[in-house]
């Protein structure tokens, strides 16, 4: 027992994952936000340095338009859906757009056959294109070529990581 003496038990760290075709958006301050295997898709990361609110957002394809109805259920699976959603909910947390850094990360060509599809280029295409129509400009990209990106966003101090298989994480 302590006399005249008080401490604070630290919270636990904790791992919030988003899936593929998932958005997670959080103000706890003892959290990670993280996100595996972005090969053609692409990841938007977002954080507010002062209310330390952020956001990230594993979306799969560019366009609802392809599945409307598969849109309505798993509206974070596209871009132009998912990615409004992921400004409203760190808004929600008290995220203010003028002080929002803004990373993306993703796109690759991974997937055999994506020569045709291009499906990771027009991940990053119709990304840039919807943030661009919205005034918001990038703080850090890293997008295209082979490799597979892993994600986690420090909600404390706002760093994100990306970790590529083989060579190791840095910060983005």
């Amino acid at each position: 027992m302590l006399i005249g003496k008080s401490w604070t038990i630290p919270s636990p760290k904790i791992n919030l994952v988003a899936g593929m075709g998932d958005m997670l958006a959080s103000n706890q301050a003892n959290a990670t936000l993280s996100t595996y295997s972005l090969g053609s898709c692409v990841a938007i990361v977002v954080y507010d340095p002062v209310v330390k609110a952020g956001g990230i957002l594993h979306a799969m394809l560019p366009d609802s338009s392809m599945n409307p109805e598969k849109a309505k259920t798993k509206p974070f699976m596209f871009l132009d859906t998912g990615l409004p959603a992921l400004f409203h909910a760190v808004y929600a947390l008290g995220a203010i757009k003028s002080r929002l850094k803004v990373k993306l990360a993703g796109g690759a060509h991974v997937v055999n056959g994506d020569q045709f599809f291009r499906i990771g280029e027009r991940n990053v295409e119709a990304a840039l294109s919807i943030l661009n129509r919205n005034r918001v400009k990038l703080d850090a990209q890293d997008t295209g070529g082979f490799d597979v990106r892993t994600l986690r966003l420090d909600l404390a101090s706002g760093g994100l990581t990306m970790e590529v298989t083989g060579k190791g994480a840095r910060p983005l």
